[in-house]
């Protein structure tokens, strides 16, 4: 059995996720400010959506060859790449805020501009990871980079909020470029490719099309454990996902906001602060082991959690609602991501890894929709409650096929 906090036993591993924090707060830093900017400029729901949908549309599109990317080339490379692509963006905002030039086109154009270097960074840093602490502690690194990232979502509001208090939003942005720095920096100075596996095959020339994707997909089918995280990842993200972060403003709004923002920050931080809760949980009680079965029932109790969500008359429910949510999120999304990655064939990781990415991050535009677009003609609140309680149909629905005995 490994150790609680496992990975962070590793001296590499300690030292990566300091850096890699930084760099996930200064992410969260210019989605808090840019979501607010947005809200205040626009003021419209559907925009909200069409936000979400310009992120993710890159990792529905381009995971899966990112991933095939990772397995070939370094990953501290791929990982820089994104670095600098995203300070780009958070000057290009800053530029925008400071000039009073923002566009509508302009938002869409960073959003998706700020997705492409997430599908860059996504598989490479899992392969990164693992190929630090290796197989054994990849469980525990995974939820700890799962605390990170929910951590610096924790962060990044009273961060961001704290920015534009103290200073023009558009400074507040040119602030955060410099935070992306160590993250860069640390990756030239370690040794881990994220291949811990040193085969040929990641030299080969890249090609990937229709039949490299249906061989994956077949790779996939063969382990049912593999393919009913895909599917679960796929429907939470695609149905809800993170499209209600962006909506935030409007959820704050109905519940009777403050100009400030202070109770909006705090509703955009209560998720993120039951992940960080949930994720110390499952690291101190090592009885929980990684089981689709056990992620499918977590998905189904988070979805009845977002539904009641934005049905909460008042701050404290509504916020303790997203705590709960948070604690079941982390559960299931750090058991599917760790299932994939263990059992998926080593000279495959990187691709497979982007395929579960395809499915659990870039079906997320999907949520544009289900939330954002569907929220502006019946509004937000209904559309997330109508969306989440499909999540908890179809968690159910998976969840009864993974218990009907299978065939020899």
């Amino acid at each position: 059995m490994a150790p609680k906090f496992g990975a962070l036993q590793h001296r590499d591993y300690r030292r990566y996720v300091i850096v890699a924090l930084l760099g996930m707060i200064a992410e969260n830093i210019e989605h808090v400010i840019t979501y607010w900017v947005i809200y205040r400029t626009f003021h419209s729901p559907t925009l909200g959506g069409f936000a979400v949908i310009s992120h993710w549309v890159p990792f529905l599109l381009f995971s899966v060859y990112a991933g095939a990317l990772a397995d070939r080339y370094d990953c501290r490379k791929l990982i820089q790449v994104a670095q600098g692509v995203y300070m780009l963006v958070s000057f290009l905002w800053a530029v925008l805020f400071l000039t009073g030039t923002l566009r509508v086109w302009h938002a869409a154009a960073l959003l998706l501009l700020h997705g492409l270097g997430g599908v860059l960074v996504g598989p490479a840093i899992q392969l990164i990871v693992h190929d630090i602490v290796g197989a054994e502690l990849l469980t525990s690194a995974i939820r700890i980079n799962a605390t990170s990232r929910y951590l610096a979502i924790l962060l990044g509001p009273a961060v961001g909020g704290g920015l534009m208090l103290l200073f023009d939003p558009g400074v507040g942005l040119l602030i955060n470029v410099l935070i992306y720095v160590p993250l860069t920096v640390f990756l030239a100075r370690v040794p881990y490719t994220g291949h811990a596996h040193q085969g040929q095959e990641r030299l080969h020339p890249l090609t990937f099309g229709f039949a490299e994707m249906r061989r994956l997909l077949v790779e996939a089918r063969s382990d049912p454990r593999i393919f009913t995280m895909i599917v679960l990842g796929g429907a939470t993200s695609f149905f809800v996902g993170s499209a209600f972060q962006v909506q935030m403003p409007e959820y704050a709004h109905h519940l009777g906001a403050d100009e400030e923002g202070a109770w909006y920050s705090i509703l955009l931080a209560a998720s993120a602060a039951g992940a960080v809760i949930g994720a110390v949980m499952l690291e101190t009680v090592t009885v929980i082991r990684p089981h689709a079965r056990t992620a499918i029932a977590c998905a189904a109790v988070w979805g009845v959690l977002m539904a009641l969500f934005p049905l909460a008359q008042g701050y404290v429910a509504a916020v303790t609602l997203l705590v709960l949510a948070g604690i079941f999120n982390i559960t299931f999304t750090s058991m599917a991501q760790a299932l994939v990655q263990l059992l998926a064939p080593s000279h495959l990781r990187g691709a497979m890894v982007g395929l579960f990415n395809t499915a659990s991050l870039g079906l997320r535009a999907g949520s544009g929709v289900t939330i954002g677009v569907l929220g502006g003609l019946i509004g937000v609140q209904w559309s997330l409650a109508l969306s989440s309680c499909v999540v908890t149909l179809i968690s159910l629905g998976l969840l009864r096929v993974d218990v009907r005995p299978r065939p020899r």
